[in-house]
């Protein structure tokens, strides 16, 4: 037990140096993700005008993944960093998140292949690494009683990214898992980045805030559901239709929870900007959700009320552009101005994140 106990203060020492050591660089660190997803921002619109155009052959759901590794990611990469710190793992996947990501681009453009599926294994790696770094996280998180629920909640989050990095490479090299067809494969990966890691990142964020000023209440029961739901609705889609319709029904009704304290911890923020991107946020996903839970049960139904396509244009956007890009900047606006998360201290004892630059 002793040794157990010198084992997880070591770790903990070694997180702190690292994130302390990482303090000076803070600045470089945000301008490096800010000045990424600034490009991918503008690759991906300039993708998106010759797919309209007809001269890149994408649809909606090929451009919604894009959205993820172009922008998402690295936008939700800095927040956890602010959140949780920074160790090698995270350091290494955030380097080289340009090249992974321009990998997912090319991968997409060519056709299903084994030649598609090689190239999306650059950004496989990188969702790997962040996977890695996941595990450690929540490894650590159920061995400590500091910050454990938001420790917990990124180390899932990292997590999400390895399953849909893999889902991708499965897309690209034309495979059927459990014989899953396309679009749904596809979807699969764009599901994991979005409902699993960005979603679960800004649930953290939410936790940490309001935890610290005590509007928690049901929060903490919330989150669970939010990171949780991805995986049984994933698992409904091979085991059974009516586990992945309630599956779906619950992530829905949990991420409205979820959305209820953005807004009421937004509302509080100290920054002007990041109140309105959080209250954006807070209305987008609630749309998003309804739509969410009345295509669930149509689909169940046997109905056609709602296709994949129309959700991917609704729903989809909805969830990507209204929810998580502001609920994602929101945060990352009130933590780099100096308010937010700094008035609370630090995330954990031990070091996850000291709490000013």
């Amino acid at each position: 037990m002793k040794a157990s106990t010198m084992k997880l203060l070591a770790w903990q020492r070694t997180r702190s140096v690292i994130s302390s050591s990482a303090i000076p660089g803070s600045d470089k660190a945000r301008l490096w993700a800010q000045r990424w997803a600034s490009v991918g921002a503008a690759v991906w619109a300039g993708i998106a005008v010759l797919a309209r155009i007809g001269i890149a052959r994408l649809g909606a759901i090929e451009l919604m993944f894009l959205f993820a590794p172009l922008v998402i990611v690295p936008l939700g990469m800095e927040l956890a960093r602010l959140i949780g710190g920074a160790g090698r793992l995270e350091q290494w996947g955030q380097q080289l998140q340009p090249v992974g990501a321009a990998c997912a681009v090319v991968a997409m453009m060519m056709p299903p292949g084994r030649w598609a599926g090689i190239v999306a294994l650059g950004w496989m790696l990188v969702c790997l690494l962040m996977a890695g770094s996941g595990l450690l996280e929540f490894v650590t998180a159920l061995r400590t009683n500091a910050d454990k629920s938001v420790r917990a909640t990124l180390g899932v989050a990292r997590i999400d990214l390895a399953v849909g990095g893999a889902w991708l490479v499965a897309s690209r090299l034309g495979l059927r898992p459990m014989g899953i067809q396309e679009p749904i494969g596809l979807l699969t990966a764009v599901h994991f980045h979005f409902a699993g890691f960005a979603t679960a990142t800004i649930a953290a964020a939410t936790l940490q805030v309001a935890a610290k000023r005590e509007i928690q209440r049901w929060l903490k029961w919330i989150v669970p559901l939010v990171v949780g739901m991805p995986f049984v609705v994933a698992a409904g889609f091979v085991i059974s239709a009516g586990m992945k319709m309630v599956a779906a029904v619950l992530f829905s009704v949990s991420v409205a929870g979820l959305a209820i304290f953005v807004r009421a911890c937004g509302t509080r923020a100290a920054n002007g900007t990041a109140r309105i991107l959080l209250q954006v946020a807070a209305g987008a996903i609630f749309a998003g959700m309804v739509l969410s839970a009345v295509y669930a049960a149509a689909d169940f139904a046997g109905s056609e009320a709602l296709t994949i396509p129309q959700m991917a244009r609704t729903h989809g956007i909805l969830n990507a552009v209204g929810f998580c890009l502001p609920g994602i900047l929101g945060w990352l606006v009130e933590r780099s101005n100096g308010q937010g998360f700094r008035d609370h201290g630090s995330v954990a004892e031990g070091g996850a994140l000291v709490g000013g630059q």
